[in-house]
């Protein structure tokens, strides 16, 4: 509070462009703050308003906050939106809702739970939209039993035929195990829309019953791609390689149009089965019809042709690509250190860089397997410790197995460096012992 006071009507006038408008002298009431919000440009532009809502005595009108609060989660200030929260004197269920949230899609739901304990300590009524936020939250955290605990006083508010928190529910069921809670729920249902049954269907797939998912699936009179999707999805995280393309056949022949999470899948299925073939069809559907070689789809592919080995391919879609994330760039790097061209792979790593795409411990992985690859003992060694020193990362095993195969290749060479010595005396116990038998 006292932060926000801190600032002086001239930073307000004259420092920021955003509030330096003719609105700023005229009467400030809601509605020249709601033309401030809506411009707003980022979290500091936000602080700014919010400390004129303030001084305006705004801070407690709920439309105001709630537009704080959105802002502030668009943002992922949460700390900001508590305090923005906690201005208000008697806040609205709504306003609550909001809150609760805010704080689940941030990361932070136990505290999404207890902000929910303390709305219900206070006396506060939840609607039927508190009840799916705060099952989300419970999700997210894996509390089933706090989950129950929703869940029956949801049934005491009248809330339990709502659909929004019957598939809600059923999802936390399914998440945290409980594969008789979820389908107690589905079975409870008296309408079930298509997310209900294809919640379901996920939910028994995660849980190994392929067939009873296969059940559910054919009972449903409508399906939508999602619904689909899950079935393939479900095959091919099982093993099922040849049912997942069966039905993909089938699908089509429904004039049901796949989207990127469909092909992904499929892609993922010609990596297991190895066939090179599969792929190119897939790739070949994906170009006629119209896919664009997004993030998703184009790293699918990287992994699928490097693992069929068609290295070359994997280059010409990595090369294609405009827009690349890390997951695109560990795949490339990973895809060539493991077949032996270490150096473009090294090469393609200083490109990451220069790209100001931060490296993890993944990425480290496919470099130190180029070292291998090119039995460079002192280029190993010196990106391992970069990677320590300039990124901070923590070393894994897969870092600790590559340095092995290059401490073995020094020592053929009679190239063992104390420093080398050094990092290996780091080893945990378990590849110590591995170390132990070279």
């Amino acid at each position: 509070m006292v932060v926000c006071l801190s600032y002086t009507p001239d930073l307000l006038t004259h420092k920021t462009p955003l509030l330096n408008s003719s609105i700023t002298r005229l009467k400030f009431g809601y509605q020249e703050a709601l033309v401030l919000l809506r411009k707003c440009r980022n979290f500091g532009q936000l602080k700014l308003i919010h400390a004129k809502i303030i001084r305006h005595g705004l801070s407690n009108d709920q439309l105001l906050v709630r537009k704080l609060l959105h802002l502030c989660s668009f943002y992922g200030k949460t700390d900001h939106a508590l305090l923005v929260f906690s201005q208000i004197q008697c806040p609205h269920v709504f306003t609550w809702n909001l809150m609760i949230r805010a704080l689940t899609i941030n990361g932070s739901s136990q505290q999404a739970v207890l902000l929910y304990n303390l709305m219900i300590c206070n006396g506060f009524r939840p609607d039927k939209f508190t009840f799916p936020f705060v099952i989300k939250a419970c999700i997210a955290s894996l509390a089933i039993e706090k989950g129950k605990e929703v869940h029956g006083l949801a049934v005491k508010a009248g809330f339990s035929r709502d659909m929004f928190v019957q598939n809600t529910l059923m999802n936390l069921y399914f998440k945290c195990g409980d594969v008789g809670g979820g389908r107690m729920v589905f079975d409870k249902m008296r309408v079930r829309s298509v997310v209900s049954w294809t919640t379901m269907i996920s939910g028994l797939a995660a849980s190994g019953d392929l067939d009873a998912a296969r059940r559910v699936f054919e009972q449903m009179q409508t399906r939508n791609v999602v619904s689909w999707t899950a079935m393939i999805n479900a095959y091919v995280r099982n093993e099922r390689a040849q049912e997942a393309f069966e039905l993909f056949q089938r699908m089509l022949l429904d004039n049901v149009r796949p989207n990127e999470f469909t092909l992904v899948s499929l892609l993922q299925a010609c990596t297991e089965l190895r066939s090179l073939k599969l792929g190119n069809w897939i790739h070949d559907f994906a170009l006629k019809n119209g896919f664009v070689l997004g993030v998703y789809l184009g790293t699918a592919l990287i992994d699928m042709y490097s693992k069929c080995g068609s290295l070359e391919d994997a280059r010409k879609v990595f090369d294609k690509m405009e827009i690349k994330n890390l997951a695109t760039w560990n795949s490339m790097i990973t895809s060539l250190g493991v077949h032996g061209h270490g150096e473009e792979a090294l090469a393609l790593f200083a490109q990451m860089e220069n790209a100001n795409v931060q490296p993890d411990a993944i990425t480290f992985v496919g470099v130190l397997c180029a070292c291998v690859h090119e039995n460079n003992v002192n280029e190993g060694y010196s990106y391992f410790r970069y990677m320590r020193e300039h990124y901070g990362i923590s070393p894994i095993e897969e870092h600790y197995t590559c340095l092995i195969e290059l401490y073995n290749c020094a020592k053929m060479k009679d190239e063992v460096s104390e420093e080398l010595n050094t990092i290996l005396e780091d080893l945990n116990e378990r590849t110590a012992v591995e170390l132990l038998r070279f």
